[in-house]
């Protein structure tokens, strides 16, 4: 028999939340280390610290015999949609904005709504997704369909990058709602943290000697392929507070996906975009243009849109069942 998957939607918001915070902080830090550190070295540095205290955690989660599984596969391809998903993203970030890269990426809560309705047998009410098109008109707005090339700052392929990684990061979602209805969230980032580890090590014994680095390389090409370093003093403490960001990353998003339906959870990753916002100007000195300005306020008020309905809805359901609607 088949365990129905959990439905808490009030603690599944709490921790999308949390994790999207330390993804913004994430997010800004591997921007700083882009013009020095190959993205691999980053992602090995963080994912060794984010496996060991991940390792903490399902040792306090019921300990360490929860790591067997019975879909190895799944776990395997979910890890491999959020390593492409990463990597896409970060390669991107290292020659665009962080404002108007995270924007691009705002993509995936929009597929992991609709997705969720074919793969996950999930409900979504017409209301609901009518504020989900209002939140995509909003990413178009900021996607800029309607410049010229030579009027954007950065090329139309590391323009589809950020595409390609909500893409991505939208299956990997769905697949941990799937997995989450046996597999504590702890587990789910040990193996997430596992497979950044195995992918990064591959591109160090390929290119980690910055063999394949040229002159006139791209930023984002040069960012994905440039030697490993030693850790500049300063910047030691970057790498480690990128592991522990790492571990707090993969629990709370797995808790999330594991404790509400997608379709609720999705649309409260928006609240990331503010932060960048904030991260880019502050950091970066970075001000968004005015297109990136109107999507935001298209997406926010969405998203506040979704909640009040999730919150009024919840008033009626029986305690202890979830909502589907």
């Amino acid at each position: 028999m088949t365990e129905a998957p959990q439905n808490r939607p009030g603690l599944a918001i709490l921790f999308i939340v949390i994790g999207m915070t330390a993804i913004s902080l994430n997010d800004m830090l591997i921007k700083q280390l882009s013009g020095g550190y190959a993205l691999h070295q980053i992602v090995f540095s963080r994912s060794a610290i984010g496996i060991g205290l991940s390792l903490v955690l399902v040792h306090f989660e019921g300990g360490f015999h929860l790591l067997r599984t019975r879909q190895p596969g799944l776990h395997v391809l979910r890890g491999v949609m959020i390593v492409i998903s990463n990597m896409t993203f970060f390669v991107a970030l290292a020659a665009m904005p962080l404002a108007e890269a995270t924007a691009l990426f705002f993509v995936a809560p929009l597929f992991i709504t609709l997705l969720s309705i074919p793969l996950l047998g999930e409900k979504v009410g017409p209301l609901r997704l009518g504020a989900v098109a209002v939140g995509f008109v909003g990413v178009i707005i900021m996607q800029r369909p309607w410049a010229s090339s030579e009027a954007l700052e950065v090329s139309r392929l590391v323009l589809l990058l950020p595409i390609v990684a909500a893409v991505t990061y939208a299956l990997n979602q769905l697949m941990t709602r799937r997995l989450g209805v046996t597999a504590k969230a702890s587990v789910l980032s040990v193996y997430i943290q596992a497979m950044f580890i195995v992918v990064s090590l591959g591109f160090y014994a390929v290119a980690g000697d910055g063999r394949f680095v040229g002159e006139g390389a791209s930023a984002s090409l040069t960012f994905l392929l440039r030697a490993w370093v030693w850790p500049a003093p300063g910047d030691g403490w970057v790498f480690i507070a990128l592991g522990v960001n790492s571990a707090v990353i993969g629990y709370c998003l797995s808790q999330a996906y594991r404790l509400g339906d997608a379709a609720t959870v999705a649309p409260f990753e928006y609240v990331l975009l503010p932060m960048a916002v904030i991260w880019g100007l502050v950091i970066f000195g970075e001000l968004p243009a005015w297109e990136v300005w109107i999507g935001i306020a298209l997406i926010l008020s969405a998203g506040l849109f979704v909640f009040l309905r999730e919150r009024q809805k919840a008033k009626a359901i029986t305690r202890g069942y979830g909502l589907r609607r």
